[in-house]
């Protein structure tokens, strides 16, 4: 079969289309990225779509020729900048689906979520339940699933890096109030298999199924089972009060996102279990415990390099982007006029062009801070960085060539802010 899938490149979509070409599919990758998905999946086909714009009918229909069935995985946590979750997660969808319907394209598995419902009072909630209730009023041959928190050894992305991440902090491992939010694993590989059988079994129609691993856990022992996985020492747990998680989620939520944002805390509170019975009666697979997956695949140093960078990666662009922001106005606010002048042309720059040079200068340094901060275009902004570091080292070597001894501020603070602007561009990608 010729199977579209929709965020293809994403954490659940990537294996999903592994799964599916294990199969013997041919699949038609489809995200934003196109050149990301060409290098993710040389061998099949990929085209470009964006949730954000595609959502009328017509502009799915040209890529629906020679379909035969549909898996949307796309999805957000969090809406951004150029990032709308009603048009990920409702408008769009609905136009896809409402664009099979005309191209008969009968067979839809929609990937939606466990625990959402009219009762969840977030965007996150009511786009992903609009779409879902769209799709059960369409004559297709529809199978909506809502998984648990999906996981797999081999990498994790969203709340299973945060799970990670908060198991391998080195002296207390925080938790949400008591840590007793239940939580239903399924492991990613028993996901994609699903939606492989799924795919190809047209019985197993019009229906939602949840997909829950065999027991629920509570968020502690999820924690304290990632940590011995991840080979440290038994937990040391700090009770967290929920008004203190809100406040962080809040505040992360304004800053654009963050560890833990309001949706994924509220649907953290609200629960996230099932009875696995149905899933297993429609798709003949008995999940795998949680324990049982991690001791089947062992943790490898990458997977604790993961772990430890995960808060140390924010905080380092922070870091970096308050650098530069700070030098820049410093340059502007508080070093003498005069003094930043002369070290200019001791520096050889033409009394002319003094006063361009100078204010230049610290803008630039103020806009990549900014940029920094605001997380935009990180490997961009980085090798900027990099370069005007290269031209304040050149200049200042040439004219004060005293400054790389100077005891205070020595020029060789430059190599540091170089290596660590190196390791922020190529830890940034978190897909």
């Amino acid at each position: 079969m010729r199977v579209l899938v929709t965020g293809a490149a994403g954490f659940i979509g990537r294996h999903i289309v592994a799964a599916l070409r294990a199969g013997g599919h041919r699949v038609v990758c489809a995200g934003r990225d196109l050149d990301r998905m060409r290098r993710l999946f040389p061998d099949q086909e990929s085209l470009r779509c964006d949730f954000n714009r595609d959502v009328t009918p017509e502009s799915w229909l040209p890529r629906l020729a020679g379909i035969d069935a549909v898996v949307n995985c796309a999805g957000i946590l969090q809406s951004r900048r150029e990032q709308s979750m009603a048009a990920i997660h409702s408008a769009a969808p609905k136009a896809l689906f409402d664009a099979c319907v005309r191209a008969r394209v009968r067979r839809v598995i929609q990937i939606s979520a466990l625990g959402i419902g009219p009762d969840i009072a977030i965007e996150y909630s009511r786009s992903k339940l609009d779409a879902d209730r769209h799709l059960e009023s369409l004559d297709l041959d529809w199978v909506i699933l809502r998984p648990s928190l999906a996981y797999t050894p081999a990498g994790s992305f969203g709340g299973t890096s945060l799970f990670r991440a908060l198991a391998a902090l080195p002296w207390i491992v925080p938790l949400v109030g008591d840590g007793r939010q239940q939580f239903q694993p399924i492991h990613m590989n028993d996901l994609a298999e699903a939606v492989r059988r799924l795919v190809e079994d047209s019985r197993i129609s019009r229906q939602l199924i949840n997909v829950v691993g065999p027991e629920p856990m509570v968020l502690r022992d999820i924690l304290a089972g990632l940590r011995e996985w991840l080979g440290y020492a038994a937990p040391r747990f700090l009770e967290t009060p929920p008004a203190v998680v809100r406040l962080a989620a809040r505040i992360a939520d304004r800053l654009g996102g963050g560890p833990v944002t309001t949706t994924a805390l509220t649907m953290m509170l609200a629960g996230n279990t099932a009875d696995p019975a149905p899933f297993t009666a429609a798709t003949g697979i008995v999940p795998r415990r949680f324990a049982d997956a991690l001791a089947s695949e062992p943790a490898h140093v990458q997977d604790r390099w993961h772990a430890r960078l995960y808060f140390l990666r924010p905080l380092l662009r922070v870091a970096i982007g308050l650098f530069w922001l700070f030098t820049g106005l410093t340059t502007l606010v508080l070093w003498p006029h005069a003094d930043s002048l002369r070290m200019l042309r001791q520096s050889g720059v033409p009394d002319a062009l003094l006063p361009v040079a100078f204010h230049l200068g610290w803008m630039l340094d103020v806009a990549l801070g900014i940029a920094a901060l605001l997380r935009y275009r990180v490997a961009l902004v980085g090798s900027v960085m990099i370069g005007v570091t290269g031209v304040y080292l050149a200049f200042l070597s040439v004219g004060q060539p005293w400054q790389w001894i100077h005891p205070i501020t020595p020029l060789a603070i430059c190599i540091p802010l170089v290596a660590a602007t190196l390791v922020m561009m190529a830890i940034d990608d978190d897909r």
